[in-house]
This record gives C-alpha cells, structure tokens and sequence, in this order.
C-alpha cells in the first residue's frame, strides 16, 4: 500500500479499504486466544506494526481509556480501531468480529457438553491450547511492558498493581483510580498540550444521542419481553446480566467471583464445577473471556426449559453483555485523542497504562498456576493472601508443552495459529496414547 506525507514530513498509511480492514478484523476474531494481555499484544501487531492503521500513541490512548471502561477492553479496543477507520459500521463490524468467533465456539461446546458431558476428546486439546495461551499472554506482557513503562516510577507503578492485585486482592477499580491519580498530579507538571486535539466528529449533543441510541438498543429486549411475558425466565436473566456489565471492571477474573457467588449459589443455574469448566472453555477459545457469560446464560436456560430456552437464554446473555461496550466507545472515542492531549489527562492515561501491566502479570500467574497445576489453594496470612499450588499436582505435559511453545514464539518466531495447533496435536496424540 503507497504511503503518504502528513505535515512535518511524517509517513501516514492511508485508511485502508472497508473490506481490507474487514478482513483484518476477522483475523484477529480468528485468532485472539488467550485472554486481553494476548488479544491487545495481537492487535498490537496487527493494527499498529503490520498495517500501520493506528500509531503508537493512538493505540495507547485507546488501551488507556478502554481500561477505565467495564467490559472487555481488548474487544473494545478493536471497536475503536474500526470506528476510528470507518466510523460506526467499522466499530460495529470490528467489534462483532471479535466476538462472534468465539460465541459460535462456545455455543457449540455449551451444547456438546450439556447433552453429553465432558467430552475427553476436546479436554485433550484443550491442554495443548492452554500450555501455548501461556506463553502468548508472556510474550504480551513482555510487549506491553516495554512500550508502556518509560520510567523507574510506572515501574514502582506497575508493581504496586501487581501486589495489590495479587497479594492484597484490592478491588481492580481501586487500583486503576490510584494509578490514574498518580498519573493526574504527574501531568501537572507538564506544561505541554495540543491545542489542535480536538474530539473528533461530534458535539454534545451528538454524544447524548448517541448514549440514548444504545441504551434503547441495549435494554429492548429485555423491556419488550417484561411488556408481553412478565414472568418468563428470561427477564432476571437479562437484568442480571445487564448488571453484570456495568461491574466488569478488570474483565472477566475481576468478576468472576462476584458471578459466580450468584448464578451457583443465589440463581442456581450451574454448580461450581460446572462454572469453572466454563471458565476453561472461555480461557481457550479465541474471544473475550467474558464469554463465560454465554456458557452461564446458556445452561442457566438449558436447565430451565431444554435446548431452545438454552440458545435464546445464550443469545439474550450475548446481547446485553456486549451491547453496552458498543455504547461505551461511540460515545467515548470522539474524545480519546483529546484526553490523550491534555496533559493532567494524558498522565492519568499513562499511570493507568502502566497499572495495565500489572495487571496483566496478575493475570498471567494465576492463570499459570491454574495451568501447571490441578489444585491451587488460596491462603490467607492477614491482610494477604498466597497461592499455593499442590506440587505433587503438576502436569508435566503441560509444562513440557509451554516450554515447546516458548521457544517456536520467542526463538523461532513461528506464527501463533501454528503453534496453537501443534500443541493442540501433541497433546491430543498423548493423551490418546
């Protein structure tokens, strides 16, 4: 693709095709194993080092505002990416890319073990996915890291997140506010801005229409069945869920305890194990994690009225998870390089970026530990808390797998979809054995 000249002489690559940018999305929908520190490493590389469609500092505006919002950040990133190209139908076709892969995936694994129960077949390929999902999320936090900590106090930064996180389990939103404090009160000590950053193609008045654009779209479902069937099952189901995604700060491990208290405990819809299996297919497929939500949703049905409550239950589950992000990022993106030009918002950014990385290393312990090992207990010493893996637990395939894995991606650079696969192969080869 030619290149052109902004002014001041720097090289800008022109917005690509609706259909180019189409196919960039399904590939990363295709893709996007691993949870949020892999899936923003991956667009990362796609949207900023391949095609050049967003630059550095655009990319990392978004990362920071996507963190401040609930829901998915990586699947909200990749709605700004397309609406930043070719405005809502490019948001809306990024976005929906993201998810619909992994939807129909778990949709289908949702109903195979429903029906069937667990099925051995796909646990084993399931084990060599998780040893190479590993490795990805610490290529991402590598990645992420050095782009994002500039320096030795958003490494104290980093750090603090880190064990706030992991060891005091503070609350993810705590964390972010502390962080983007930080970051305000270092900004004003920069007497910089860019008084041409304006918010990009709106007003006011377009962005209140916008929020009551896709609140009516977000919660019509719900109100046009409590208008024609109060009682049906399907209402709590929704206002539940609705719920849900005002809260997700942090993503889907920030919440996961809070849902899973109440659809095991409160609603009844699944057992423990049953949540936590669904945990692990969410963790395995390509998509957001918190298409957990679906698996919930769609059992939560399932058990109430068979097959087809089950799938119309996923859907509505589907619906008024990832609706709100929509509304999120059409009313906020307009003003994204604009926070990012103000300097006491740009440091809040920046603190808030580099929490991101603590984060993201919180994220990537947990789930190694929850990979090499079959039982992780939590101990409370106080005010902290240690995970403590049963040594005598370790899988050892799944050890000699990641290590496989680490060095094809780190050393070899061989390309994800086929180390997934290898992984996947080998493991299901000794499991079958």
């Amino acid at each position: 693709m030619d290149q052109i000249l902004k002014q001041g002489g720097q090289v800008e690559t022109p917005a690509p095709s609706f259909r180019e940018a189409f196919g960039a999305y399904t590939r990363i929908g295709f893709l996007s194993f691993g949870g949020p520190a892999a899936q923003i490493a991956l667009m990362h590389r796609i949207i900023v080092e391949e095609k050049q469609w967003l630059d550095e500092k655009q990319y990392l505006n978004a990362l920071g505002f996507c963190m401040l919002l609930p829901g998915p950040e990586a699947m909200q990133i990749a709605t700004y990416t397309g609406w930043r190209l070719h405005g809502v139908p490019g948001g809306l076709a990024a976005g929906l890319m993201f998810v619909l892969p992994g939807a129909f995936v778990i949709l289908g694994l949702a109903m195979i073990y429903a029906i069937f129960g667990s099925v051995p077949l796909i646990a084993a390929l399931f084990i060599g996915v998780k040893a190479a999902v590993l490795i990805v999320v610490l290529q991402a936090l590598r990645k992420v890291a050095s782009k994002a900590l500039h320096g030795a106090d958003y490494w104290v930064l980093a750090l603090g997140a880190f064990i706030g996180l992991f060891v005091f389990d503070l609350p993810f939103p705590l964390i972010i506010v502390l962080a983007a404090f930080y970051g305000f009160l270092k900004g004003s000590s920069d007497s910089s801005a860019d008084e041409g950053a304006v918010a990009l193609g709106t007003t006011v008045f377009g962005t209140l229409r916008t929020i009551l654009i896709w609140l009516v779209i977000w919660w019509a479902p719900i109100v046009l069945l409590m208008l024609t069937m109060p009682d049906h099952f399907l209402i709590p189901l929704g206002q539940f869920f609705s719920k849900l995604a005002t809260v997700t700060f942090g993503g889907a491990y920030a919440v996961l305890a809070y849902m899973a208290q109440d659809v095991v405990s409160g609603f009844g819809w699944l057992t423990s194990g049953e949540m936590m299996d669904g945990l692990g297919l969410a963790e395995t497929t390509p998509g957001p994690l918190i298409l957990v939500t679906e698996f919930v949703g769609f059992f939560a049905g399932y058990r109430e009225g068979g097959l087809t409550l089950g799938i119309m239950a996923a859907l509505l589950t589907l619906w008024v998870t990832f609706a709100p992000c929509f509304l999120w990022i059409f009313a906020g993106a307009p003003y994204v390089d604009w926070i990012g030009s103000q300097p006491r918002l740009r440091g809040a950014l920046n603190g808030i970026t580099a929490a991101v990385v603590g984060v993201i290393l919180n994220l990537s312990i947990w789930f190694g530990l929850h990979v090499f090992f079959g039982s992780v207990k939590r101990q409370q010493l106080g005010p902290a808390q240690l995970w403590i893996p049963d040594i005598s637990s370790i899988n050892w395939l799944v050890v000699a797998l990641s290590v496989m894995c680490g060095v094809l991606l780190f050393r070899f650079q061989i390309g994800l979809l086929k180390v997934l696969g290898l992984a996947a192969l080998i493991a299901l080869v000794v499991q079958s054995i």
